[in-house]
């Protein structure tokens, strides 16, 4: 019964398709008609299908390679280090191969890139265009005369059926020219300020790398005494305990003696905490891989090696030449002064010229090829009732980056006097904890003899020992913060930790050299 329905509708639909054919003009068109119904439907099913993304996350393996690549890629192509590392040694190897240094070189470069782009819109246009054009049959057509309007006979035509046409334009508008000039030197001014963001980051790192150097100093001098005092405070714990529980002495003063070593070992697991990653924090600085073991030279810590030798009104003079954030408000105000140009120059009419070779391949044309020139001269009205609104943007601006500058200005100036304020306060704090670190070492011997005459009893002296490597960091803090102050002065007057030009591409060695002469001659006498 089915099969039945199925041929009875089929002969309905080829009866209904035979009539379609019988009406006049019918099969004219009915084939080319159906030939672009299909056409279309598989144009319509590409064009859908190529609109259509799918999105494709990373796989496990993907991100598998990705990490191994990251992470041979981020300390590759660096000198080994090879000896102990001093300060300046740090400094130079935070110079060369710090990411964050890596970046900001970077966005110079790519500031100045930006500018030769812009400086290349000043030139002029030379447009150069070709056309290949072809049809199946010819342009002919009637025409018919004006008075009488009788039709020719025969169509006729003055166009080839394929014809290439080719020209080469050179034009130049002068309100483009003279907005792109704007534009370039607002570019320039952009490359200044990326450079003095980078001076910026570079006087941070050698900052922080000052900071993080001694701090693993400290570390390397003061962790094995940590490790030894530990030792003998678990010992004691242990003879205590056993005392305690063999009721060989009072309760009360055993459990007292116990608390108090388990003091002790709390302040050394928290010293050491603070000093173990010192050194971390200052391979990161310096691109090293964290896990990696390197050496530090141990130097002296005499108060006498740092000085400054310039005086406060100096310094802030110095300062307000030279930090990065003052030099970046005045480029900003010089951008938006050519800005208030730029609106000025777009309102007013714009003239071109032009000129250009041409030609055409038609057989009918009587000249083939020509030269054509000409002039153009247009003006688009509505920025005329735009201008006074950008006007009061670009003013509004102007004052933004007035009071932003005197703002700059009053932070400078007193970052500079309060980083000197700091570091004599810093230098007098580091006198008192050397003071202080001499007496409680004279104090750990007399009791360290006392002990051996059987005078004084072993907790007393594993007390002492504790305070006096208390008294060790702190010193070794107190130095440390001191160092960070002397550094912090001239960060605060904005000068350059390097006084002559360097490059990258200067070894490790080099550079520790520059850096090493530039702060001996600031007063670092530390090496």
């Amino acid at each position: 019964m089915k099969n039945r329905n199925n041929y009875s509708r089929e002969k309905i639909q080829l009866k209904s398709a035979l009539n379609s054919l019988r009406k006049p003009n019918a099969g004219k068109f009915l084939p080319f008609k159906g030939k672009a119904q299909r056409l279309g439907a598989i144009l319509t099913v590409v064009v859908l299908a190529g609109c259509t993304v799918k999105s494709s996350p990373l796989t496990e393996a993907d991100l598998a390679l990705y990490a191994e690549n990251q992470f041979a890629r981020v300390t590759a192509n660096q000198e080994p280090i090879n000896g102990k590392i001093t300060l300046y040694t740090a400094m130079a190897r935070a110079l060369k191969y710090n990411l964050d240094y890596r970046v900001e070189i970077m966005n110079r470069l790519m500031a100045n890139k930006n500018l030769r782009l812009k400086s290349a819109d000043l030139l002029p246009k030379l447009l150069v265009n070709g056309n290949y054009a072809d049809r199946n049959n010819s342009t002919a057509s009637f025409s018919r005369t004006l008075l009488a309007g009788v039709r020719t006979a025969d169509p006729t035509y003055s166009k080839q059926r394929n014809t290439f046409t080719a020209d080469a334009t050179f034009s130049w508008h002068v309100l483009d020219f003279g907005l792109s000039y704007i534009r370039a030197k607002q570019a320039a001014d952009q490359a200044l300020i990326a450079e003095e963001r980078k001076r910026k980051t570079i006087n941070k790192i050698i900052e922080d790398v000052r900071v993080a150097y001694w701090r693993a100093v400290s570390a390397d001098r003061l962790l094995d005494g940590f490790r030894r005092l530990r030792h003998r405070t678990e010992r004691a714990l242990r003879q205590s305990r056993k005392l305690y529980n063999a009721r060989q002495t009072s309760p009360v003063a055993a459990l007292s003696y116990q608390r108090e070593l388990v003091d002790i070992k709390r302040q050394i697991h928290r010293l050491e905490r603070e000093l173990r990653t010192s050194k971390i924090q200052l391979a990161a600085l310096m691109n090293v891989d964290p896990g990696s073991d390197f050496n530090l030279h141990i130097p002296k810590r005499r108060l006498t090696d740092l000085a400054i030798k310039a005086s406060g009104e100096d310094m802030v003079l110095l300062a307000l030449q030279n930090r990065p954030e003052l030099r970046e408000v005045e480029y900003q105000q010089r951008i938006n002064v050519k800005e208030a140009k730029a609106a000025l120059l777009e309102i007013l009419p714009g003239a071109s010229v032009y000129a250009g070779t041409n030609l055409d391949t038609n057989d009918f044309l009587f000249n083939n090829n020509w030269v054509s020139w000409g002039a153009k001269v247009g003006w688009n009205v509505m920025k005329v009732f735009t201008y006074p609104a950008r006007k009061n943007v670009v003013k509004a601006e102007a004052k933004l980056l007035d009071q932003r500058a005197l703002a700059t200005t009053m932070a400078i100036m007193t970052q500079v006097y309060v980083a000197r304020a700091r570091y004599k306060y810093l230098l007098r704090s580091a006198s008192t904890a050397a003071e202080y670190y001499q007496v409680q070492r004279k104090l750990r011997a007399q009791i360290s003899a006392s002990v051996r005459a059987r005078v004084a009893s072993e907790q007393t002296l594993i007390r002492e020992e504790m305070n006096t490597l208390v008294a060790a960091v702190q010193f070794d803090v107190a130095y440390a913060d001191l160092q960070n102050a002397f550094a912090a002065v001239y960060a605060a007057v904005g000068s350059d930790p390097y006084e002559q030009s360097i490059s990258t591409d200067m070894s490790v060695k080099e550079l520790a050299a520059v850096l090493k002469k530039t702060w001996r001659d600031r007063g670092d006498q530390h090496l």
